[in-house]
């Protein structure tokens, strides 16, 4: 009898030791997007039908506004969406708002779907998926939605300025995704504008805050010095690559959104010799933001420049573990120049350098300056020629990503 209630014993403390570390707990994470990688939801009471009487005036219930393909299939359909998805911005108090009649939300804060995919319908995640590959992954490792693996999704057209509401949301969600996780330091992973979103909360918080709840900060693509693409996008606009959407169509919204103010070239990366624009009559580099707007008419843009150029600092390291991820070896736009023909509304031709087709390498590789300048490692993962938004999911990354998580 007691040689058979020792082995009872013993099986008991082997199945509680079994349980709580044969099969290591797999660290919970937040996912935050980049720009565009959010889906946004609108309700319209509006005064007036805007552009086209075929515009709608009124809706009964929230829709999805971002992303909706229906919404740029034609150029009338476009000029309603442009109508109202883009933002005011008011000078004297250097915020911004929504057009008169138009409610925006940003549905399924700490859920993982709407940061998954960008419409109701999966019918693609090439089209319309975002963090679906990588989450689609993380579950076959083990990850339970909603519980270990979260979204943090935000209307990425704004800037952290502007963000106040969002950031004490995402508070709260580490510290209870920290505490329905049995006390796991939450991993925070960002794609693209998303890792300056995280960069500048968690410049924001104190350190002891960092040390209790943060496991590390994993960098997809990130922008850390801004794009020469946005630059376009001020001057003539940008298509994102949609046969329907003209350039000239979607610019009023691109120039309306701070957070393209906010990714503009930072003179941290780019030297004053450097011409970001070669225009017929003048250039332009990161010195001459203010005539550059006066330029192109569009004054308000350099407001919203200097209301964002400081909100992160490159010698300002996050002070966490940090996985830096991205890719090089493809064009990538350093200079844009215009003929006289072209200047400022239509497209230019590209003089490109290295990087991801869409971020130069220099701003990726800003994460290497904060190898000096905090003691918590960095690690450093390079791709090779895989573009921007592919990060998210080609599987070599996301294999890197589970050799990261899944020890």
């Amino acid at each position: 009898m007691q040689a058979a209630s020792f082995i009872s014993w013993i099986l008991l403390i082997l199945s509680v030791i079994g349980g709580n570390y044969g099969k290591q707990q797999l660290p919970p994470v937040i996912l935050v997007p980049g720009d565009g990688g959010t889906r946004i939801e609108g309700k319209l009471n509006k005064p007036s039908h805007g552009p086209h009487v075929t515009c709608t005036k009124v809706t009964k219930h929230y829709y999805t506004m971002w992303v909706r393909i229906f919404s740029v299939l034609t150029p009338a359909a476009t000029d309603c969406f442009v109508a109202n998805f883009r933002l005011i911005y008011n000078n004297k108090t250097h915020t911004t708002s929504y057009p008169d009649g138009v409610d925006i939300r940003v549905p399924g804060f700490g859920n993982t779907e709407s940061v998954e995919w960008l419409t109701d319908f999966h019918i693609s995640k090439k089209l319309v998926g975002y963090y679906a590959m990588i989450v689609q992954n993380m579950v076959k490792w083990g990850y339970v939605r909603n519980k270990t693996v979260r979204g943090a999704p935000y209307d990425f057209r704004k800037a952290p300025n502007e963000m106040s509401g969002y950031y004490s949301q995402l508070s709260k969600l580490i510290e209870e995704t920290y505490t329905i996780n049995n006390n796991s330091k939450v991993v925070l992973l960002g794609h693209s504008l998303g890792n300056l979103v995280i960069l500048y909360f968690l410049n924001q918080k104190p350190q002891e805050w960092k040390d209790k709840f943060i496991g590390s900060f994993v960098t997809l693509a990130a922008p850390w010095g801004g794009s020469v693409k946005t630059v376009k996008m001020q001057a003539s606009g940008d298509d994102m690559n949609i046969a329907t959407v003209k350039a000239l169509r979607a610019r009023s919204v691109q120039r309306s959104m701070p957070s393209s103010a906010f990714l503009l070239p930072s003179d941290q990366f780019w030297n004053k010799t450097e011409v970001l624009i070669q225009a017929p009559t003048r250039n332009y580099t990161v010195g001459d933001y203010k005539q550059f707007f006066t330029d192109i008419n569009f004054p308000d843009g350099y407001l919203m420049r200097k209301d964002t150029e400081n909100l992160v600092n490159p010698r300002k390291p996050p002070n966490v573990e940090v996985h830096c991820l991205y890719s090089y070896g493809l064009p990538t736009a350093k200079t844009l120049v215009y003929t006289k023909d072209e200047w400022p509304d239509k497209q230019p031709k590209p003089i490109n350098e290295d990087g991801d087709h869409t971020v130069s390498l220099r701003s990726l590789e800003g994460c290497l300056r904060w190898k000096t300048l905090q003691k918590q490692p960095i690690y450093l993962k390079r791709f090779h020629g895989i573009k921007h938004l592919d990060m998210l999911k080609e599987d070599v990354v996301i294999d890197y990503i589970k050799s990261i998580l899944v020890k």
